[in-house]
């Protein structure tokens, strides 16, 4: 029963690798499945519920707001530390072109670094390979980690109602609240609008009392299927040597960015007094709907875990181009007055 259906990303884990090794065989629906809209009906409702006045007394205090202020701003340096660290991991021992190592050291933003780094010059399939692989391998890992580390896992897996126990209007409002948030986080242009849309629409009404309902557990589960489906799906239809390659430089990339993630998080325990867990799984660098979903399937703080992810996109896609752009021009000035 909810067990089963909560437990903890197991879904998601399983059905990426089902998916990722049904991918080889180059099958259009496979394909098909990365152009699938996120899962948002459970999802947005689970992390908006997080935020209400009627949750976990921490999610509400002026105790978390100032650890939201350090973690923030650890998470800026967290960004530069580790695109520093992977740019010369790419480029030192793989050889990536600057672009393409630039593009893809980032810990974060799949779609919008492949995009932007192939408009820049960049091979925009190898830093779309390097990021999927990246979040495939962290999905696999830290629900598996948790469970058979953290005493059973560091919270308690999400055990909502059953669809069938749920009130036609609650699962009206969850609708609801999908829809109009994905439509208006579709025109503000938010990144990742299809969670964070509705999600923000969710939370206030959570937060205005208009509902309190909870997510079926089935519907969560269906969530972390199709997100891991759509995440395997990614390498359908790439030669099979191209994958194993660029993932095996992923796989030691991303070693280093949980390497950077534990260790920032250590640092942070004392500093922001947050647990180990909502810090590893608000720094780890999986994608914004897949650690959401990670942290509602094992109940750690989905509030702070979605809201660093938010950030963490936001800063990425914001930053790391104009970063880009600014070395761009002050490298062309340097080369126009030494030409001069």
């Amino acid at each position: 029963g909810p067990f089963f259906f909560g437990c903890g990303g197991f879904g998601a884990a399983c059905a990426t690798c089902f998916t990722w090794a049904m991918a080889f065989f180059n099958s259009p629906a496979l394909a098909a499945l990365k152009y699938l809209p996120l899962p948002i009906l459970g999802m947005h409702s689970s992390c908006a519920r997080s935020f209400a006045p009627t949750s976990k007394p921490t999610t509400c205090t002026r105790g978390l707001m100032f650890a939201l202020a350090i973690t923030l701003a650890a998470m800026l340096l967290y960004i530069v530390v580790a695109t520093g660290m992977l740019y010369w991991y790419f480029r030192k021992l793989f050889g990536y072109d600057k672009v393409t190592a630039y593009f893809s050291a980032t810990p974060g933003g799949l779609s919008e670094m492949t995009i932007v780094g192939g408009a820049f010059g960049g091979d925009d399939r190898t830093i779309a390979l390097v990021h999927g692989s990246r979040i495939l391998l962290v999905v696999l890992v830290i629900p598996f980690w948790f469970r058979f580390t953290q005493d059973g896992g560091a919270g308690v897996s999400f055990t909502g109602p059953s669809l069938l126990d749920s009130a036609p209007i609650d699962i009206g409002i969850l609708v609801l609240g999908a829809v109009v948030g994905t439509l208006i986080g579709k025109f503000l242009r938010l990144p990742a609008y299809r969670l964070v849309g509705p999600m923000v629409a969710t939370a206030a009404m959570q937060i205005a009392g208009v509902t309190e309902s909870v997510p079926p557990y089935e519907i969560v589960f269906v969530a972390q299927v199709v997100v891991g489906s759509a995440i395997g799906a990614r390498f359908a239809g790439i030669a099979l040597q191209r994958i194993f390659r660029t993932m095996a430089a992923s796989a030691g990339a991303t070693v280093l960015l949980l390497v950077c993630t534990v260790g920032f998080t250590l640092a942070l325990v004392p500093l922001s007094g947050m647990g180990f867990a909502p810090l590893t799984l608000a720094f780890a660098p999986g994608g914004l709907a897949e650690m959401s979903l990670i942290a509602i399937s094992l109940g750690i703080e989905t509030a702070f875990v979605a809201t660093h992810h938010v950030a963490r996109v936001v800063m990425i896609v914001i930053g790391v181009p104009l970063v880009f752009r600014t070395k761009q021009r002050v490298t062309a000035g340097n080369r126009t007055d030494s030409g001069r």
